[in-house]
């Protein structure tokens, strides 16, 4: 578990670990009482008594205490009871516990890695000892220990005493390991027995026995298990009546647990209780030549339908292999096979489908969009998106599963509620797990669906949100077609924003991006030969073969053969990630390193051709799935493949751009990004005279506010200085600290410290902004862009401080970053409706960050070109200018600019 930390930098390997374990024994034990003890702290009755007892242990790890509180958070949201007794260690409120337990007729199994807790196994109690990482438990029962130590369980203690527990720094006799101390408590029965007899113990073992006496006592007295504390709960208070599903949901997707999340959720069925309810549906399958019936008996204009389909998704299309559709009124529902409609049914089913008078409520819409489309349906009418919404409503969660939110906010699992008789109350389909199962959920799905919106809506317009511009119009209800509205700047956000990109995406996806693959197979060849002939350097370097991949290999070569200085230490050893080599040459110079680096840059542009050659679908074109629920901030994301993380730094890395290419019957590619668009808009929220001036002045930006810091005219500005600005102007947008700004520019931290001081008294009106955000979040609880995006950052209030750091950097960052990503979300909505609005058949392909990418027909690039840079700069109006960059070219890098 090297490494594990969340994206906004949180460690989470010991959560995890401990995560991963409890739900394994929850899953393989199926416990009914379950507790987790802890430590209070390091001071005991023990140290009280022997000052050095666990003296020896390391410091615990600043990483590892800032998880403590993640710990309990799990332990909360699975509602396991957590116990722990001011002066005594957790062992003792263990040995308590699993002594009344066992009292009670219970059945008790203790997990733990002390081995002191064997002293209570019995024929009623088994310690769960984790014997392979936190993978794999040994059951140690009387007959286990017995088998490994020679002695019963009740005399481990004995055993412990003479051999002594390195863990626990009570040294024990020389000389005298397990097997001579089993033999000795065989001869003399215990630790009593065995030290009247001392005089009697023949050889050295002996003579050593009768020096360290006193240490052996000790030792006894200490690592006595006390069994009879006074706690706050018995037994009887730790039933364990399941998981809360909200608070899993939450706790797990802050902590970007989804592998772990999963693995609960399909080892342990959610708990009853929190869902009572499930969902009245009164459905039908509905034969060849139903439909037509069924959609005039249920749906009318205005009145809002849930619709769910299913099928398979993907690569820019979709196939629907059936279609469920709810109503309200009498909880009626309906379920089809598409592809067995007659002529009628399919006219009836397009013509509701294209209809924007009837409303339908869909659960992530994009997918459902490419799907019709390829059926030849067009979906009109998109009242709520009930993925977006939700997103809009927890941006920070990791996931928006339909069945989640109807917990989380209707309190009713995905089930249909049975009525007296027992039946259900869908037509032929009483038996919920046969045959039509599929058919049943579908249409609990387009229930549910229909019955979330309104929640949902109700959440966003319940927040009272302010205009968006005192005394200007909403920009988003703008780009919705309207005016301003009552209902509030984050509904404004799903309707007028999400949504609509909702369709644009689909089309872009549909579209795709041609792709060179004689090109990417010259790369794949090309960088296959860089990554064998740097192994070839780096053997040629050290004399032999290794696993240049292999982060133990490579530790083993540069710490352990090479005696380099040690790196950051992790669970598996010293780190020997890109930044730790990089500053082992900086010490060092050995020429190993370079290859080290080159091997990790070039394999890595190699993984990435050969998923781009496997992404290439039939058409000769690459179609990427946008996300718009990933990014809490708002920014969209790619995936499959991610076309946002294609290298632009390296000439290498460009390389890879050159194989997106213009594709038949189009004339060019041409790219558009905004320049500086977070220090613009830095410079708006801010309302800082010298930046705005930097802008307004026309002259290169970073040498303006160099000139400003260093107190020099602009022309004067050296290279070094620019770079310092530079990187100071873009790190404040994302919340840079002094430290981090000292790694970038390979400076001291006071050195930086400084650098940003002079940097504030040039711009006292960005320091009086950045520190009025934080209070405001923490006064207010969230942030919010330009638009009315919020990121609610409860961490802020923590008493953990690496947790309450990082929501404070979050509170810098996220209204720069998220009003970035709203204002190219409302570029990329004015220039799709001003291309059809022309009627050109130039089209948007891609959205990489703050750039567009489209492919021009024949004819059309003076006007493309101009359309761009028209709506793209009057996406949102600023107190500086939005400065709009264009390029041409055959290929993604040749029309970079």
């Amino acid at each position: 578990m090297e490494n594990f930390s969340t994206s906004t930098g949180q460690p989470t390997n010991a959560v995890y670990g401990f995560t991963s374990m409890l739900i394994n024994v929850l899953r393989d034990e199926q416990p009914t009482h379950i507790a987790v003890a802890f430590d209070v702290s390091r001071r005991s009755f023990r140290t009280e008594r022997y000052a050095e007892y666990k003296a020896g242990r390391a410091e615990t790890p600043a990483d590892f205490h800032g998880q403590v509180s993640l710990i309990g958070e799990v332990l909360a949201a699975l509602r396991i009871v957590q116990v722990s007794k001011e002066g005594f260690e957790a062992d003792d409120v263990i040995a308590t516990l699993a002594t009344e337990a066992a009292g009670a007729g219970f059945e008790v199994l203790i997990c733990s890695g002390d081995r002191d807790s064997f002293q209570l196994i019995d024929d009623s109690v088994t310690v769960l000892y984790p014997k392979k990482g936190v993978s794999e438990l040994a059951r140690m029962t009387p007959a286990a220990v017995e088998d490994k130590y020679g002695v019963l369980p009740e005399r481990y203690r004995d055993l412990a005493a003479l051999v002594g527990e390195t863990s626990d720094n009570l040294p024990g006799v020389p000389g005298v390991g397990p097997k001579t101390a089993a033999k000795w408590i065989g001869q003399y029965s215990s630790v009593e027995g065995i030290v009247a007899a001392a005089d009697q113990l023949k050889g050295k073992a002996g003579e050593s026995l009768r020096a360290h006496l006193a240490d052996v006592i000790r030792n006894h007295e200490l690592n006595e298990l006390i069994s009879d504390l006074p706690l706050p709960v018995q037994p009887d208070d730790l039933a364990w009546h399941g998981w809360d599903r909200e608070q899993v949901a939450q706790v797990f997707d802050t902590l970007q647990f989804r592998v772990l999340r999963d693995r609960l959720y399909s080892y342990l069925a959610a708990p009853e209780p929190e869902a009572e309810e499930g969902f009245d549906v009164a459905g039908s399958v509905l034969s060849t030549g139903g439909l037509s019936d069924w959609l005039a008996a249920h749906t009318r204009p205005g009145v809002p339908v849930g619709l769910a389909v299913s099928g398979s998704f993907g690569r820019g299309t979709g196939s629907l292999t059936a279609l469920s559709l709810a109503v309200d009124e009498g909880a009626a529902a309906c379920h089809l096979d598409p592809t067995k409609l007659d002529a009628a049914d399919d006219a009836a089913l397009a013509a509701f489908l294209a209809d924007p008078d009837r409303p339908k409520i869909v659960h992530d819409a994009k997918p459902v969009l490419l799907a019709l489309q390829a059926h030849g349906w067009e979906l009109a009418g998109l009242a709520t998106d009930t993925a977006l919404a939700a997103y809009l409503a927890r941006p920070d969660q990791r996931s928006y599963d339909l069945e989640d939110l109807a917990v989380r906010y209707l309190h009713r699992e995905l089930r249909a509620d049975e009525p007296d008789n027992g039946q259900l109350t869908l037509d032929g389909l009483a038996d919920a797990l046969g045959e039509r199962a599929a058919e049943q959920q579908l249409m609990l799905r387009a229930r549910a669906t229909l019955d979330l919106a309104p929640a949902l809506l109700a959440e966003l317009a319940a927040r009272g949100d302010a205009a968006a511009e005192p005394g200007g119009p909403d920009p988003v209800a703008a780009a919705a077609g309207g005016g301003d509205t009552a209902e509030g700047r984050s509904v404004q956000l799903l309707v007028g924003l999400e949504q609509p990109l909702c369709r644009v995406l689909a089309g872009m996806e549909r579209t795709g991006i041609g792709a060179d693959t004689d090109y990417l197979s010259e790369l794949e060849a090309h960088f296959a030969g860089e990554v064998k002939s740097t192994a070839q350097a780096a053997y040629d370097v050290v004399g032999r073969e290794f696993n240049l991949g292999s982060p133990k290999q490579r530790q083993q070569l540069l710490f352990e053969e090479l005696g380099l200085p040690k790196t950051k230490r992790t669970k598996t050893g010293y780190t020997t990630d890109a930044d730790a080599l990089q500053s082992l040459y900086a010490q060092s110079e050995h020429p190993v390193l370079p290859h080290l680096l080159r091997y990790a840059d070039v394999s890595k542009l190699r993984s990435m051709v050969e998923g781009l050659l496997k992404s290439v679908s039939a058409d000769g074109r690459i179609h990427t799935t946008f996300k718009q629920t990933v990014a809490a901030t708002g920014r969209l994301s790619s995936t499959d493949p991610n076309l946002q993380n294609i290298p632009i730094r390296s000439e290498e890395g460009r390389r890879l751009r050159r194989a997106f290419v213009v594709g038949d019957g189009f004339e060019q590619l041409l790219t558009a990004d905004y320049s500086q668009i977070e220090m613009r808009i830095m410079a708006h929220l801010s309302s800082d005279e010298a930046l705005i001036e930097a802008f307004v002045s026309g002259a290169d930006f970073h040498a303006a506010t160099a000139a400003r810091v260093f107190g020099v005219a602009a022309e004067a500005v050296d290279g070094e200085q620019r770079s310092r600005i530079k990187a100071m102007n873009y790190g404040l947008a994302y919340g840079l600290s002094a430290y981090g700004l000292s790694s970038q520019l390979g400076i001291t931290a006071e050195e930086a410290r400084g650098l940003m001081d002079e940097y504030f008294q040039r711009f006292g009106g960005v320091r009086d902004y950045l520190r009025g955000l934080v209070d405001a979040a923490r006064r207010d609880g969230y942030t919010e862009t330009m638009l009315g995006r919020r990121r609610y950052l409860p961490d802020l209030t923590s008493d953990n401080r690496q947790r309450r750091e990082m929501a404070e950097r979050m509170a810098l960052n996220a209204p720069i970053q998220g009003s970035a990503a709203d204002i190219i979300k409302l570029a990329m909505l004015r220039v799709d409706a001003a291309l059809r609005a022309q009627g050109l058949a130039s089209r948007m392909l891609l959205q990489v960050h703050d750039e567009l990418v489209f492919e021009v027909a024949p004819g059309e690039r003076a006007a493309v070109e101009e359309l761009v840079r028209t709506e793209m700069g009057q996406a949102q109006a600023l107190s500086v200018p939005l400065s709009v960059s264009v390029g041409v070219g055959p290929d993604w890098s040749t029309a970079g600019h």
